[in-house]
């Protein structure tokens, strides 16, 4: 489904953003950081835009599943910190959520 590059994209624009932030306040890196965060949490609210749900609330909830993986890979990839099974049980369990919520057939309920 196209909904989950977009989402994968926006994933990493949300997360980069607000790493920016973090870099500044808790890492004390240069203040700006936050203009390219700010950059980045820009494309990331236009990238929700572009997915074909007709409910934003629909759209931000599958989301989140997608978030939390992609913020669990930022862990590793980025910070250096292998996720523990638990994180991996937990973003699979949020992962299948989303795909509900993306995938199911939509109409009256009988």
């Amino acid at each position: 489904m196209a909904s989950f590059p977009i989402y994968a994209l926006a994933a990493l624009a949300e997360i980069a953003g607000c790493f920016c932030f973090w870099a500044w306040l808790r890492l004390g890196q240069g203040a700006w950081w936050v203009l390219p965060g700010l950059a980045s949490l820009a494309v990331f609210a236009w990238l929700l835009t572009r997915v074909q749900l007709d409910f934003a609330g629909r759209a931000y909830a599958a989301y989140g599943g997608v978030y939390i993986a992609a913020s669990l890979l930022w862990l590793w990839m980025v910070e250096d910190q292998a996720p523990d099974p638990w994180d991996l049980v937990g973003a699979s369990l949020c992962l299948a959520g989303a795909g509900t919520i993306l995938l199911a057939p939509r109409g009256p309920i009988a």
